[in-house]
C-alpha cells in the first residue's frame, strides 16, 4: 500500500467546487470526487459544519483526510467528505458563520481560510491492500459503511451504473422493492440496497463480484437479477406482511426459483405460523416454509420455572439414559415435538442430559 502525505491549501482544493446534489460533488479542478454520483447525501449537522470552519479560522489542526487515487489518475475522498463539503459550501456562500458569509469577510480573513493547509494522504495499492487499509482508518467522524469502502476501491463504469440503479433516493431498485410493501431493508444512499443485491447474486462474496465486473460498461446483469428476485417473491408470497422486509430473498430465490411451489398452500401455512405464539421470529417463517428448518423460527424456549418443575418431577433423572444429573447438566426438551403440534408449556417439558438432548436434536 502506497500512502503519501500532502499539504494542500484550501484555495487549491476548492478550485472548481461544484455541488450537483445527487449527481455528485467535485473540486480540485475537476480531479476530485468529494461525493461521487449517488453516494450518500451530506449528513453533517449545522453544529458540526460550523466547528470545521471555526477550526480553520483559528488555524487549529484539522484531522487528516484520505484520498484514493483512481485508475484514471483522479481522486475520490475516502475520509473527509463532510469536512471538505463544509469548507466548499462556506466559500461558495451556501451558509453563514456567526452571521457572516464568506464574502462578508475582510480580504485578510478570506486569505487566512484559503491559505489554510489541509493534511491529505494519497492512497494507492491493490484492491485487498486498499480494502484492509480503509477499514483500519475508518474510525472517526461519519463512518463509512462497508459498501462505501468497497465503492472507493472498485470505481469504474460498472459501479457508476450500479449506483444509478441502486444508490439514488427513489432509485429504480428502491421503488421496485417497495411497490406493494417493503421487501428490502436499508437506505439506498447509504449503499444498503446495492450491498444487498451484490450479496444475493454472488452468495455473499461481494468483493469478488465487484472486482470481476469493475470495468464492464454497465450493471444490467445485477439489475435484471434483482428484478427477477422481487418478481419471484411477489408471485410466490401473495399476501404482504411487514415481516417480509427482513428476509434474505435472494438466498431463497437462488435455491428455490426452479421449484414448483403452491402459493396458496404456502400462504395457509404462513397464516397458521403467524398465529403460533411459540414462533418468536416471524420473519423466519418465510425461509422455514421453504426449507423446513426450525432454526429460522427461534422457537420459544422453556422458562427457568418450567425447567425446574420438570426437573423436580423427574427427581433429576434423565428421561433417556435414566441417570441422575444436576439441573445445570441438563437441558429442556419438548416431549411432543413442536413440529408435531407440541407447545412450549410446562406439561410438555422434559429434562434430558446434555448429551442425550443434543444427540436427539442432531446438534
Amino acid at each position: 500500500m502506497k500512502i503519501e502525505l500532502h499539504k494542500i491549501s484550501v484555495r487549491k482544493v476548492v478550485v472548481g467546487y461544484k455541488d450537483s446534489a445527487e449527481e455528485g460533488v467535485v473540486a480540485y479542478g475537476g480531479k476530485l470526487d468529494i461525493r461521487p454520483k449517488y453516494q450518500r447525501e451530506f449528513v453533517y449537522t449545522g453544529k458540526q459544519r460550523d466547528a470545521v470552519l471555526e477550526t480553520i479560522k483559528n488555524s487549529f489542526p484539522l484531522n487528516v483526510m484520505y484520498w484514493v487515487k483512481t485508475d484514471q489518475g483522479n481522486f475520490e475522498v475516502l475520509d473527509g467528505q463532510q469536512r471538505t463539503i463544509s469548507i466548499g459550501q462556506y466559500i461558495n456562500g451556501d451558509f453563514s458563520l456567526n452571521d457572516r458569509f464568506f464574502h462578508n469577510l475582510t480580504n485578510e480573513e478570506q486569505k487566512q481560510i484559503l491559505d489554510y493547509e489541509l493534511m491529505i494522504y494519497f492512497c494507492e495499492g491493490t484492491d485487498k491492500e486498499r480494502l484492509d487499509w480503509f477499514r483500519i482508518i475508518n474510525i472517526a467522524g461519519e463512518k463509512l459503511t462497508d459498501q462505501e469502502i468497497r465503492n472507493a476501491v472498485y470505481t469504474g463504469p460498472w459501479l457508476s451504473d450500479a449506483k444509478l440503479k441502486f444508490s439514488k433516493s427513489n432509485c429504480a431498485a428502491y421503488l421496485l422493492a417497495n411497490d406493494g410493501g417493503q421487501l428490502v431493508n436499508g437506505s439506498p444512499i447509504r449503499q444498503e440496497y446495492l450491498e444487498t443485491a451484490l450479496s444475493w447474486i454472488n452468495d455473499g462474496k461481494i468483493e469478488d463480484y465487484m472486482a470481476k465486473h469493475q470495468n464492464k460498461k454497465d450493471a444490467e446483469a445485477l439489475w435484471q437479477y434483482f428484478q427477477d428476485v422481487i418478481a419471484w417473491v411477489r408471485k410466490i408470497f401473495t399476501n404482504y406482511r411487514r415481516e417480509m422486509s427482513g428476509v434474505q430473498w435472494g438466498e431463497l430465490y437462488n435455491q428455490f426459483k426452479d421449484r414448483k411451489l403452491n402459493a396458496g398452500k404456502l400462504e395457509a401455512e404462513i397464516k397458521e405460523l403467524m398465529q403460533d405464539e411459540d414462533v418468536t421470529k416471524k420473519s423466519g417463517i418465510y425461509p422455514y416454509v421453504l426449507t423446513g428448518q426450525e432454526k429460522f423460527l427461534s422457537i420459544r424456549a422453556f422458562t427457568d420455572k418450567m425447567k425446574r418443575e420438570a426437573y423436580e418431577r423427574q427427581k433429576g433423572i434423565c428421561k433417556k439414559c435414566k441417570k441422575r444429573f444436576e439441573i445445570e447438566e441438563m437441558e429442556a426438551d419438548h416431549i411432543k415435538p413442536w413440529h408435531e403440534g407440541g407447545k412450549t408449556v410446562a406439561e410438555n417439558c422434559q429434562m434430558l442430559c446434555k448429551q442425550d438432548n443434543r444427540t436427539k436434536s442432531g446438534k
